[in-house]
């Protein structure tokens, strides 16, 4: 609070934040690169006049790119939390977008509430890569049958130990993850795969499109994929795809009004 102003009571924002990671390394703050919670964090300071540090939901990677990942700050701004977004958009470069921002609850926290996440890994699956998608998709020019990637992918549906689609070197107590919702779509030469769930394990999703483009090109059968799961092994699965695939779509939270 500026010197010399009268109180005013703090408040919590929501920030509904899509951005292009390509020039990015993740969403969390590093000391060897620039970072979109480090250009969130300038930028709000130098709107709101305060030292603002926000708090994300996801933690993207370097390169990964996100429609809607969700981060919250307190200020005791008189700006309308709906009016932010705009204010802030005036200040942010072009690769980092505020879709929507507004007041929630003092105890809104975006990575302890209830929430649904869903990614989309996508696959450039052509004879030739295309440099418009080169930095959005994973170019893999043989063919693969999206067919036997969705049976495969349906092994993943519901509540289990996720541990075998976890980087080794991940520190956390408890690995079992629920997904609601996986699918795999083919159009022209292009193959997204699609997946929402209660929560991910580091690099889960990017694993996931690895193993389901080894069964897409034959060198799995899509059981294999219950059988990685029945492993609780990393090197039972297959290899971690490429960052620059990996879009967080959305982020929704059913117990925010």
């Amino acid at each position: 609070m500026q010197k010399g102003m009268p109180y005013l009571d703090m408040k919590r924002i929501m920030l509904r934040v899509a951005y292009d990671g390509t020039n990015y390394c993740g969403w969390q703050l590093q000391p060897n690169g620039i970072t979109v919670e480090e250009v969130l964090n300038r930028n709000l300071k130098a709107l709101l006049k305060e030292d603002i540090n926000v708090i994300g939901a996801s933690r993207t990677d370097s390169g990964v790119h996100a429609l809607g990942n969700v981060a919250i700050f307190d200020t005791d701004t008189r700006i309308p939390g709906d009016k932010i977004s705009y204010a802030l958009n005036q200040k942010l470069p072009g690769d980092i977008v505020i879709q929507e921002s507004r007041e929630v609850p003092a105890d809104f926290h975006p990575r302890r509430c209830n929430s649904i996440k869903t990614y989309r890994y996508t696959i450039q699956n052509s004879r030739f890569p295309l440099p418009t998608t080169r930095l959005y998709s994973y170019f893999v020019h043989y063919p693969l049958n999206e067919l036997l990637m969705q049976e495969a992918a349906a092994y993943l549906m519901g509540e289990h130990d996720f541990k075998s689609f976890c980087s080794a070197n991940t520190h956390v107590k408890d690995t079992v993850r629920r997904i609601y919702d996986i699918n795999v779509e083919k159009t022209d030469e292009r193959i997204d795969i699609i997946v929402s769930g209660n929560g991910f394990l580091y690099n889960m999703v990017r694993i996931i499109a690895g193993t389901l483009v080894r069964v897409g090109l034959g060198a799995y059968p899509p059981i294999k994929v219950q059988e990685i799961l029945n492993k609780k092994e990393r090197s039972a699965a297959g290899p971690k795809a490429p960052a620059e695939g990996l879009t967080l779509l959305k982020l929704e939270y059913p117990d925010l009004m």
